[in-house]
């Protein structure tokens, strides 16, 4: 095949330069990467989860390497939503990507009052729910892992946002197709999946974690095979666009989500060994449609969806 192909993807509403997003968590606030790359390469990236007051997050230790993969227990460090808009969102506004920022709460009114001063500034091309959080209100359970809190969440924030709205799942529940399903059905624009997986690692002897919590979230290579599963099976049972998420370090396994039925990718522990990897993999990917013939890459997609909704890589 001549020439370049088409890397350019299009869902909930937006059309992205191609389908390689840097994740939450991962990424700072996006603007400490612009002496390192040029940031209107990306297809978008995620800031780090937004709380309405400051957060310092756990003491350190909190970031651990494990065999393929590595946990971490950071504590959700973060600015505020207040310093974020006023230090952050203008430097951010400035940049020729997609950014979209990453909102978690401790109650459902939380999540609805970020998002609500989010939505009277500008520079955002959307928000990411991160329901992987304890809800204070109902005992410390986990807001992702009950349908009917999902749709309390989505559904509040929904009412306060015109912009693209995500939402992250957690792969920690029995079964992830009602959680999907619940949020769709709450206003989800698009799901990201998946967040990290619930581990931990004792140092030789037993008794000591290396953390200074115990346990904390894992990611890298060593979650990539069963996040390709559960994006494949949300992205059959849901009928809005699905982003997948999980051990993504090069341009084949980017391929491979899209392959699932994801219509984007995020890429996440990589950028701490590696901060152009989600650069590298956006060339990799690109030059894995053409050693493959392939004109778009949206031709990568998985077989069309059972659902009667928006499909992935519809605008």
């Amino acid at each position: 095949m001549s020439g370049k192909p088409d890397m350019t993807v299009a869902f909930a509403g937006l059309k992205l330069r191609n389908p390689v997003l840097a994740a939450s968590g991962t990424f700072g606030y996006g603007i400490e990467w612009k002496p390192l790359m040029d940031l209107s390469q990306l297809g978008g990236f995620v800031t780090k989860g937004l709380s309405i007051q400051p957060m310092p997050g756990n003491p350190p230790p909190r970031m651990l390497v494990t065999r393929s993969g590595m946990l971490n227990e950071i504590g959700l460090q973060n600015v505020g939503v207040e310093e974020f808009i006023e230090e952050k969102l203008p430097k951010l506004a400035r940049l020729d990507t997609a950014v979209f920022a990453n909102v978690f709460g401790e109650e459902t009114e939380d999540y609805s009052e970020v998002v609500r001063k989010l939505e009277a500034a500008g520079g955002l091309a959307g928000y990411e729910l991160n329901l992987s959080c304890p809800n204070t209100a109902r005992g410390g359970m986990i807001f992702g892992s009950d349908p009917e809190l999902i749709q309390q969440v989505v559904a509040s924030v929904r009412k306060v946002c015109q912009r693209p709205l995500l939402v992250k799942l957690t792969p920690n529940v029995p079964e992830i197709g009602p959680i999907a399903l619940a949020a769709a059905q709450a206003g989800a624009d698009a799901l990201s999946l998946v967040n990290t997986f619930t581990g931990m690692q004792s140092e030789a002897g037993g008794g000591q974690t290396g953390l200074s919590h115990g346990g904390g979230g894992l990611s890298g290579p060593v979650i990539h095979a069963r996040a390709l599963r559960l994006v494949e099976q949300v992205a059959q049972e849901v009928a809005i666009p699905v982003i997948g998420i999980g051990g993504i370090i090069c341009g084949a396994d980017a391929a491979a989500f899209l392959g699932a039925g994801a219509v984007a990718v995020q890429v996440g522990t990589a950028n701490f060994y590696d901060p152009l990897a989600t650069l590298r993999i956006i060339h990799e990917l690109e030059n894995h449609c053409i050693q493959a013939g392939i004109r778009r890459v949206s031709e990568l997609a998985g077989p069309p969806k059972s659902g009667n909704g928006t499909l992935a890589g519809e605008g």
